[in-house]
């Protein structure tokens, strides 16, 4: 089950043979990010890295309530999160709709398994959860209703930024497994993570983790937003998963160099160039047209042939429509500007 290794006494050991070691993988997983970025927006906190994000977000969450739904009560502000919102990934990055739809799938005996859990970690319930605790096939759709919600308002506006984050990471530990060898993988993988003798040391985790109890393999998923300590989800016969703090998070939220529009304005258009500039961060149309000057009939034009160019990307935030850029228009601007 998910559990954060930070602070936890012990040592958990996973065996691996030969076997193991070749079922080994990664994958990015939309999923794996909704838990720990929303008990983040949650928290009164502050985060050095993330608050950019936080302070663009939050006031979305706030008004849509989702501070006040389904996610609220499942994800409390520390501790044991449901397995069920974390499905083990079928492929190296299946889409959002897929994990939701692996969501809703979830045997109604093992929804009431971790709900039993959580409510052991929290004392009770609340009057939602009992709910889905009493009809788990008939509530899901609404948990992945929220789901959906939450996403297109708090990362699918991010998630071209943030893949490329996850991607870099892991062809970083693809190249160190093919010059050293798959044992290399967990050198800098974390701190409270050590690989000897075919086995992998988990420091500060209450719980062992007895290959013959597990999965075979081991899924490793790079995060954003899991941190600092690790998160772990053991539930055969899926492989364990390995949540981990992906490389390059500090520069996750960082100004880019936007020099390229320039280069880019014969091509495209002064006007379409300009609002590849100012969707740095996502924003509707009613935005850009007070920042730009442009009409607002004017900057829905251009944006629906950067749309259709694939260059920006369009997410539902309540009644209005958030813009992108997408990884094509980080690409192009980049190129652009050297």
């Amino acid at each position: 089950m998910p559990e954060s290794i930070e602070g936890v006494a012990g040592v958990a050991e996973l065996a691996f043979s030969a076997n193991d070691l070749a079922q080994v993988r990664f994958a990015v997983s939309p999923m794996w990010e909704v838990a720990p970025s929303f008990r983040l927006l949650t928290s009164s906190t502050a985060h050095p890295v993330h608050r950019p994000w936080i302070a663009q977000v939050r006031p979305r969450v706030l008004a849509a309530g989702l501070n006040r739904g389904w996610l609220a009560e499942l994800i409390g502000s520390c501790g044991y999160v449901p397995d069920f919102l974390t499905p083990a990934p079928a492929g190296p990055a299946p889409t959002p709709a897929a994990e939701r739809d692996a969501i809703s799938a979830t045997p109604a005996d093992r929804v009431r398994q971790d709900l039993d859990h959580l409510a052991r970690h929290q004392g009770h319930l609340g009057p939602r959860l009992s709910t889905l605790h009493a009809d788990p096939s008939a509530r899901l759709a609404k948990v992945t209703q929220e789901i959906e919600t939450y996403w297109e308002l708090a990362l699918a506006p991010y998630w071209a930024r943030i893949r490329a984050v996850l991607d870099a990471d892991i062809l970083h530990r693809a190249r160190t497994a093919a010059e050293h060898g798959t044992g290399h993988l967990f050198d800098d993988l974390h701190t409270s993570v050590s690989w000897d003798d075919n086995t992998l040391r988990l420091v500060r985790r209450k719980r062992n983790i007895p290959r013959q109890s597990a999965g075979a393999g081991l899924l490793l998923i790079p995060s954003v937003f899991t941190g600092p300590g690790l998160r772990t989800q053991v539930r055969p016969p899926d492989p364990p998963q390995l949540a981990y703090p992906a490389r390059g998070i500090g520069t996750l939220w960082e100004t880019r160099p936007t020099a390229g529009a320039c280069a880019l304005a014969p091509v495209l258009g002064r006007s379409r160039s300009l609002l590849l500039t100012e969707l740095e961060t996502p924003a509707s149309t009613t935005e850009l047209a007070h920042r730009t000057g442009l009409s607002p009939a004017g900057v829905s034009q251009y944006l629906t042939a950067l749309r259709n160019a694939g260059l920006v990307s369009a997410h539902r935030s309540g009644r209005s429509v958030l813009y992108a850029r997408t990884t094509a228009a980080e690409t192009l601007l980049q190129a652009a500007s050297r």
